[in-house]
């Protein structure tokens, strides 16, 4: 068989080229996608595969992109789709990323050049310490880079290329789908199942080397608004109730030592405002509400609306409304039922010469919401690090071995059949 090789550094160069598009996603945007530049790499995304001989790749008017790569073997095999996604966080700029490749790192401190207060220390970044003779990818120090999730991006395709080119390396049906809006929580609101047509995934959207991710946060977002009595300033003694001031209470009355993502790490749930706005009559934040179990989840979610309660019996004039919407759930009730997938998983990753980490994440990924859309999931590491900020760095040889696992696990169900 076939072992995938690094052809002219072509690994690199296809990273790089994602990540100097901008695909950066809007929370606030109504449409799908959110940001219409999502399309551009959409477009390259599809055009490259078709370059590599994957005829059926398209992108819809959504801005999802759908490709196969065809069975070469005669078994009655499942078919397997790998995911990542095409937008990148709105929490740091990605206009004008301009990605730098630190060659043969050797443990110094890397200050990046168009703002060197950015500086990726290896006493902060303790992956890093694994890197020593690695190539590191950075930004140069005013925008994030795009590994995340651009690095999947870039090891899927070329898994792609190698398959096409070695028909030696024998496996099932394989789909594709690169999604929009992942980074806001859309990411598969409008992904065509029927048009997938596959039986179950892995997204390729992890962080460590190794890791492969088959448990999440159970997510709940809550709307909150406050409803206060406003009149003149010059003559509110005893009348005035400011919607401002009794959001602030509320959000000050939370738990500051618990149950917030500042005090919390892994598996302890938090009730997280990320967003506030407002007048004297009237004031709203959004929450996001996460824990691994729904149980634990809706207790938070109970908790946040009592201590909205209690604020509010100060203020007899004022009114509110709380509303709390499902988002995701823990992906691990979904994959318990499917063990082949997640063991699978792990041999290829072990099958590179790494240590197979199987773990959870403190957040989401298309994964969650595919598993329960009746497509197990299971998340594959892909070297991203530091993501979301201008310190967000991914190891090139790191990315190899995500293309190599890839590969891999397309093999493994293949051998199994």
């Amino acid at each position: 068989m076939s072992t995938y090789t690094n052809f002219n550094k072509s690994l690199e160069q296809r990273f790089i080229k994602y990540a100097k598009i901008d695909t950066q996603s809007d929370p606030n945007s109504p449409t799908c996608p959110s940001t219409l530049k999502q399309k551009n790499l959409g477009k390259e995304l599809v055009q490259e595969l078709l370059e590599i001989g994957v005829t059926d790749a398209e992108m819809d008017d959504n801005g999802y992109v759908y490709g196969t790569i065809p069975s070469n073997t005669n078994k009655p095999l499942p078919v397997i789709f790998f995911c990542s996604h095409m937008d990148t966080s709105p929490d740091c700029s990605g206009e004008n990323v301009k990605p730098i490749i630190h060659d043969n790192y050797q443990g110094q401190d890397l200050i990046l050049p168009d703002d060197n207060n950015i500086v990726i220390k290896l006493s902060e970044h303790k992956d890093l310490k694994h890197q020593i003779g690695n190539d590191i990818i950075t930004a140069s120090g005013t925008t994030l880079l795009g590994a995340d999730n651009k690095a999947g991006l870039a090891e899927i395709m070329e898994a792609a290329a190698f398959l096409m080119r070695n028909p030696d390396v024998k496996h099932g049906t394989i789909k594709l789908l690169f999604t929009p809006d992942e980074e806001i929580g859309r990411g598969v609101d409008k992904a065509d199942l029927k048009k997938l047509g596959a039986d179950f995934g892995y997204t390729i959207d992890g962080e460590t080397l190794g890791s492969i991710e088959d448990e999440t946060f159970s997510a709940d977002g809550a709307a909150l608004k406050i409803y206060g009595v406003s009149t003149h300033p010059g003559f509110a003694k005893g009348k005035m109730e400011s919607a401002i001031k009794i959001l602030a209470e509320i959000l000050d009355s939370l738990p500051k030592d618990t149950l917030t993502p500042e005090a919390t790490h892994q598996k302890e749930g938090f009730i997280h405002p990320v967003s506030m706005n407002g007048q004297v009559e009237e004031a709203e934040a959004q929450f996001i509400i996460r824990d691994f179990t729904d149980e634990k989840l809706a207790e938070h979610g109970q908790f946040l609306e009592e201590t909205v309660k209690k604020v509010m019996t100060k203020y007899p004039k004022s009114t509110y409304k709380i509303n709390i919407k499902a988002q995701y759930r823990n992906m691990k009730q979904v994959l318990d039922q499917h063990p082949k997938i997640v063991q699978y998983g792990i041999e290829a990753i072990e099958r590179v010469g790494v240590v197979a980490k199987q773990q959870s994440i403190r957040g989401g990924t298309d994964g969650s919401r595919l598993s329960y859309m009746g497509l197990p999931c299971p998340n594959i590491f892909a070297g991203e690090h530091a993501f979301h900020s201008k310190q967000e760095w991914v190891s090139v040889q790191d990315m190899k071995k995500a293309v190599q696992t890839i590969i891999n696990i397309a093999c493994i169900w293949e051998e199994r059949g």
